[in-house]
């Protein structure tokens, strides 16, 4: 049983006593410890984001950091941003190009990386939106931008992998996976209809289940290891697209305020699967609470943390693995 179980069963809102990211850190013993070490997290400019840099600073890793807004970025880090230890790098993942151009950047300077967190992404986005490269905007958002950032980073994860620290991907999913699976193969853009804002969300939040789990059945047993992280229901800027008034209603019910967390608590399980001791040499695991989770009803809520019966589907996970592959232009392996 995870060390955080009873206070992730006796919530009382945010700030309670659920632990922060940088908690972990120092419950791991991990402060200082990762000099030496390089970590790519996506999607700093805000959110989970921000914190799950000022978590990963305290380790000592040297940490290359994308967002769209660079500005909005710099801003966002300015408090904790340390130029010989972090570098920014400009990634619009609606635009595989630029996803492109972000690795290369990236990989000018290192050639080898230990952690790689997958954390940006968009919600409910209310009418069909297919982006530059013709993919809906949500799956590849969510989805194929951090699936081809993963592959051109795979040799420099795999050469940095070592005995005493494995490399590690994490992707931050969500409990609203439980909500749809992935749509077939001739329909994840939505090319043959169907689209709403919730289910092309909960296909990008499978996904990033479905690559996790890939990733540690192809490149386990070579030292690189994956898992996917819900992260509760933080109070950050996901919301945008929700309708006027509807996070401001939820926000009245104590409830629902009950199981909100802050940023802090929110990249919490995020970094427990970067850094934690539990998770060296394994993955394939969907992780929530700080905790592996565990199955749950089929009734299809996003209202619980608990896994649900497709969130492991290895036929489905390598269907989507060798269609990805196609849809951002890489050949296809016979893996």
């Amino acid at each position: 049983m995870s060390r955080y179980a009873a206070v992730h069963a006796n919530s009382q809102g945010p700030g309670d006593s659920r632990p922060t990211a940088l908690q972990i850190v120092k419950d791991e013993g991990m402060e200082g410890r990762l000099e030496g070490k390089v970590a790519v997290v996506t999607g700093v400019s805000s959110g989970l984001g921000i914190e799950t840099v000022r978590a990963l600073a305290a380790t000592g890793a040297t940490l290359y950091l994308t967002a769209r807004n660079l500005d909005k970025a710099k801003s966002a880090l300015s408090d904790i941003f340390q130029k010989e230890k972090m570098t920014l790098v400009q990634m619009d993942q609606e635009s595989l190009e630029s996803v492109r151009n972000a690795a290369k950047s990236i990989l000018a300077k290192t050639s080898k990386v230990n952690i790689l967190i997958n954390n940006a992404g968009i919600m409910g986005v209310p009418e069909l939106q297919r982006t530059v490269d013709g993919y809906e905007a949500q799956f590849v958002t969510n989805h194929l931008s951090h699936f081809l950032l993963f592959q051109l980073l795979n040799p420099a994860l795999l050469g940095a992998t070592s005995p005493e620290f494995q490399s590690r991907v994490v992707t931050v999913s969500s409990s609203a996976h439980r909500m749809g699976g992935i749509n077939p193969s001739d329909n994840y853009n939505y090319e043959k209809g169907g689209y709403n804002p919730y289910g092309a969300y909960a296909q990008s939040k499978t996904a990033n289940i479905y690559m996790a789990n890939e990733i540690e059945r192809r490149f386990g047993s070579d030292g690189l290891h994956a898992t996917s992280v819900h992260p509760g229901g933080a109070m950050t800027g996901l919301s945008r697209y929700a309708p006027p008034g509807y996070v401001e209603g939820l926000m009245q019910k104590p409830e629902v305020m009950k199981v909100v967390k802050t940023p802090e608590q929110g990249a919490a399980t995020t970094i427990w699967a970067a850094v934690g001791k539990e998770w060296e040499g394994r993955g394939g695991r969907y992780l929530s609470e700080c905790a592996e989770a565990q199955a749950g009803a089929e009734d299809g809520s996003p209202e619980t943390s608990d896994y649900t019966s497709h969130t492991y589907a290895p036929e489905k996970e390598a269907r989507l693995w060798k269609d990805s592959l196609k849809l951002v232009g890489l050949p296809v392996d016979e893996k």
